[in-house]
């Protein structure tokens, strides 16, 4: 005979503040099954556990429900303290009272009170039907795959590298480094960004537990936590990269000169080139899309000039494979494009520019030596504005998110043209300074007071040309008057987004993304680094826009996850997944087509009684499914259950209400 106990949290104000706790218990006091109902300020505490421990023990229970908040939060806390008490934890069953009752029914608490009690009613019924499930085993491929070679995938690389670990990572460019690789100086403590990263890339061509496979990119994943098959096309170089040294004396002497993307395309590099001096591997690529001899079969100076025969133009794509156990994605970002505000006279006025093309400007090893000048006539700029949220917080024209990173760089901005050009002055067009980090709200004043930029809190309505002046046109909130600045340059504050091939790449590995285009992270507290597929994680602004600091701390926080996940030899799984009952399945695979983790295959087995023919059915990958139910509710002939989810389960469920 079934014995449940029912324990209800108060969850502080967040359940208590609406639902009458107390009537809930003495409602779940009148279920015949119920055994034991008692309430409990915080049940995820000690205290709270060690209640839902010793009334196990003492009332001999065969199931437990918990009436709190979203399964998603301490699900595996309650089974926890199951198993402590010597039960089954999948014996467990949460009746979420908080997110589906007290958050949603906050001006009727006699209707969440009622509605609590039906949850509860529900869940005792189900519970009174669960089984006793076991982990599964599943045997793990001690390699992890970093995607993406800027500052979060060189950290996450070199941390798990660290732990003896062996790592491939993988970069679409012909060098790791990523956009940290651009700038000039960082936030707050204005550290030379080279002096910083570079070392680092170094360490990853060196370190013995890293394979670095540049000017490459993932096309494809499968397989499950602990053992996945990537292949990654490695796009020709045309380069011997065994053989070059390095020397140079191909670039210098290849008379195609392109726009550089590395500088902001504000001068020109070859078409056969290194992306920067610092670059990691130090070798040259060619641009297919721009060399004389890829494209008319004339030319061919840099192979003549290269004393070590290292140049190929018959090298081809190569797609290699790796079995793997972890992934890590550290996809970076791009930047928003301003052409939609066309009020300012984005792509009209050569002097208003965005603030990566000004910080490569600014930059020691940049393409203008480390001064700032007007593009039109290559002057060298007194009156500088700069514009903050372009394309920010903007539902308009724009994203309505924060940038988080915009108010900060500005202010570096500001401090560095003071340093470059001492008798300038900055204007600051501004919604609201956002400094939220250790040292940041100190920088921002920093730059106000060393540099006396001037902060004007205001939107920006046009910009036009006077002369050879560019007019700006603003709102100054603190004196409520229109003003306008005359400007040499003017610099665009422009929106942090997700790389555009993020959904592709998504979609390529299983995991979620939003609205946005960036990857979906498991739960935003609990699970920050990892996405709803496991062993797949996440580090640095493919998740969010972030700064350098927290950037690296999420790499350090995946290679922890990747590393724990790597402890044993094989690693334990959530039984509550999908089975299928080979008599009962007719082989239409629709199950195949809607499971969106990839986790049913085909077999063929005997068609039975004797026979020796043969039939196709669906068949589950224990190590692959999610248990999302998806398979279950298409599947026709009712062969396959969830486990934890079972008809019974469910049929108890609605007979209860």
């Amino acid at each position: 005979m079934a014995r449940v106990g029912v324990f209800v949290c108060f969850c502080g104000a967040n359940i208590a503040g609406v639902i009458d706790v107390p009537a809930v218990v003495q409602e779940a006091k009148k279920i015949k099954e119920v055994k034991i109902s008692i309430e409990y300020k915080y049940l995820c505490s000690d205290p709270g556990q060690q209640i839902i421990r010793e009334a196990i023990v003492q009332n001999r229970l065969t199931s437990v429900v918990v009436a709190a908040c979203s399964p998603r939060m301490h699900e595996k806390t309650f089974r926890k303290a199951l198993l402590d008490a010597g039960m089954n934890p999948y014996l467990l069953e949460i009746a979420n009272i908080r997110e589906h009752s007290s958050w949603v029914h906050q001006k009727d608490k006699k209707a969440a009170t009622e509605k609590a009690s039906d949850l509860i009613r529900m869940a005792v019924a189900k519970s009174i039907a669960n089984e006793q499930l076991h982990e599964i085993s599943v045997p793990v491929t001690k390699r992890a795959l970093v995607i993406g070679g800027g500052i979060a995938g060189i950290q996450a690389a070199l941390d798990i590298a660290d732990a003896r670990i062996p790592v491939t990572l993988v970069e679409k460019s012909p060098s790791i480094g990523g956009r940290m690789a651009q700038l000039d100086e960082t936030f707050p403590t204005l550290d030379c960004s080279q002096c910083i990263l570079t070392p680092k890339m170094v360490d990853v061509a060196s370190h013995p537990y890293i394979e670095l496979i540049p000017y490459s990119e993932v096309i494809e994943l499968q397989g499950y936590v602990g053992n996945y098959k990537a292949k990654i096309k490695k796009k020709a170089s045309y380069v011997d990269f065994s053989s070059c040294t390095g020397c140079g004396a191909c670039t210098q002497k290849c008379p195609v000169k392109v726009p550089n993307e590395f500088n902001m395309n504000i001068d020109k590099r070859k078409a056969i080139y290194t992306p920067f001096p610092q670059a990691v591997p130090n070798k040259p690529v060619i641009d297919a899309e721009h060399c004389t001899m890829l494209l008319k079969g004339k030319c061919g100076i840099c192979a003549k000039v290269c004393e070590k025969g290292s140049i190929n133009f018959k090298m081809v794509d190569e797609v290699i494979e790796r079995e793997i156990g972890a992934v890590v994605i550290a996809t970076g970002y791009d930047l928003w494009d301003p052409k939609p505000y066309e009020e300012y006279g984005v792509g009209r006025y050569k002097d208003i520019i965005t603030s990566l093309e000004f910080e490569r400007m600014v930059s020691a090893s940049g393409p203008t030596n480390g001064v700032p000048v007007r593009p039109s006539d290559g002057k060298v700029p007194k009156n500088v504005v700069f514009i903050k949220c372009i394309g920010s917080r903007d539902e308009a024209k724009g994203i309505e998110y924060c940038s988080k990173i915009c108010c900060m760089y500005t202010a570096k901005h500001a401090i560095l043209l003071h340093h470059k050009v001492p008798d300038s002055h900055a204007y600051i067009f501004y919604m609201d300074i956002r400094a939220a980090g250790k040292g940041y709200e100190e920088f921002v004043k920093r730059a106000q007071v060393e540099t006396a930029a001037t902060y004007l809190r205001g939107r920006v309505s046009k910009i036009y040309k006077k002369g050879d002046k560019l007019m700006v046109r603003g709102e100054d909130a603190q004196i409520g008057q229109v003003v306008e600045v005359e400007a040499d340059l003017v610099v665009l504050a422009t929106a942090v987004i997700a790389p555009k091939d993020n959904p592709a790449l998504a979609r390529l590995l299983g995991v979620s993304y939003d609205k946005y285009g960036y990857i979906s992270e498991a739960h935003p507290k609990l699970r920050p680094v990892e996405t709803a597929k496991a062993g797949i994680f996440l580090a640095g602004c493919t998740q969010a826009p972030k700064d350098i600091p927290d950037t690296v701390a999420q790499a350090s926080a995946c290679a922890a996850k990747v590393c724990g996940l790597f402890a044993g030899d094989t690693m334990k799984k959530d039984p509550m997944i999908s089975t299928i009952n080979n008599e009962f399945c007719s082989g239409c695979l629709n199950c195949i087509k809607v499971c969106p983790y990839q986790a049913i295959v085909t077999e063929e087995i005997p068609l039975g009684h004797g026979s020796k023919e043969i039939r196709t059915v669906a068949k589950i990958n224990e190590g692959v499914c999610q248990g999302c139910g998806s398979c279950v509710a298409i599947c026709r002939s009712m062969a396959i259950s969830l486990a934890g989810f079972t008809d019974p389960q469910i049929i108890n469920e609605i007979v209860a209400i």
